[in-house]
């Protein structure tokens, strides 16, 4: 680090032969190797091969995002009684926790290890008044890689102040290795969405996705209907309703690349995910591998709460009190089509 702090970086095998690399950094996933049909194994995420690199611009390749991932509206919310002002670092509004959000702090670090499985834990201590949010907050991310070619993600965070907490992880998935992932084939199962208004800020309703480019209920090529959305957020930008019930485990996408026959299944207890598409990435960064991404080289499922929920009273809420805990776990799990 520029103030001279050592950061690691921990690589999880399983008996597979799938990788997780990950580092205290943001406790962010840097890599992440997975077999093809053939049983080639190839990295499926987007990120950086050094710690420069994470250190300067990127689009928050892996990283964990909180005190409140996605957007609040006028960066500020009502809070028991209180307007409560945080960092407005995207226009007038708030996103993905602020200037130095999670993503930008050295989290503190250990690993584990099990007879089928190995996990790195990241801690970290979010002080009262951090980007705007009161309380003081400890919060806890778990990385976990079974032999059942699954990585799990685990969160945890305790306040001793009333305050808002929405934890998710941004990597961008692309399982072909390069190349856009126009051509992968994705099924959500969410079949409502919030609308949301020029700055991709819920308008507070709850809409169906029949008859709408966001219909993935069935499985559905990323960029079959894509273009539909240049006109506006330039590709999926987008918030969907999981179905089921939050607090349950329960599948929320599954994707498919027919060129490697790679899939995963994304699973959360999360009431929400957000597909976003890299609709910004122009094929000027470039990554591990010397792989350069272009526009739409990568997808995200951001498992999340809402966006700007602590303004929305009728969307599930964020609100964390003292002698609570919030928990929240995300799983990918991989196999191959042949």
């Amino acid at each position: 680090m520029p103030d001279g702090r050592e950061v690691a970086r921990y690589t999880l095998k399983n008996k597979h032969g799938m990788i997780a690399k990950v580092t205290p950094y943001g406790a962010t996933l840097t890599e992440l190797h997975a077999p093809d049909r053939a049983g080639k194994t190839g990295n499926v995420v987007l990120g950086f091969d050094n710690l420069p690199q994470y250190l300067g611009d990127h689009p928050v390749f892996g990283a964990t995002v909180g005190r409140f991932a996605n957007r609040i509206r006028n960066a500020s919310f009502n809070l028991d009684g209180k307007v409560v002002h945080v960092t407005a670092n995207a226009g007038k509004h708030h996103i993905h926790g602020g200037r130095t959000g999670f993503n930008r702090v050295l989290w503190k670090d250990r690993s584990r290890t099990g007879s089928d499985r190995s996990s790195v834990v990241f801690t970290y201590r979010s002080k009262d008044g951090e980007e705007g949010f009161p309380g003081n907050l400890v919060v806890t991310v778990t990385y976990t890689l079974s032999d059942r070619n699954e990585l799990r993600i685990d969160y945890s965070a305790i306040t001793d102040q009333a305050t808002v907490v929405n934890l998710t992880n941004h990597s961008y998935f692309n399982l072909a290795g390069q190349g856009d992932v126009l051509s992968h084939v994705l099924q959500l199962f969410a079949s409502r969405y919030t609308p949301s208004d020029a700055f991709l800020i819920p308008t507070g309703g709850v809409a169906s996705v029949e008859g709408t480019p966001l219909d993935f209920t069935k499985p559905t090529p990323i960029g079959h209907r894509i273009q539909q959305l240049y006109q506006g957020p330039r590709g999926y930008d987008h918030n969907f309703v999981v179905d089921g019930n939050p607090g349950g485990l329960r599948k929320c996408a599954r994707v498919v690349d027919p060129r490697s026959g790679r899939v995963i299944v994304c699973s959360t207890t999360e009431p929400g995910v957000q597909l976003y598409t890299a609709n910004h990435m122009n094929g000027k960064t470039v990554g591990v591998g010397g792989v350069a991404y272009p526009r739409h080289g990568g997808f995200c499922l951001e498992t999340q709460h809402y966006p700007d929920s602590p303004n929305q009273p009728n969307f599930p809420s964020p609100i964390l009190r003292p002698g609570k805990r919030f928990k929240s776990t995300t799983t990918f799990q991989f196999s191959v089509e042949k």
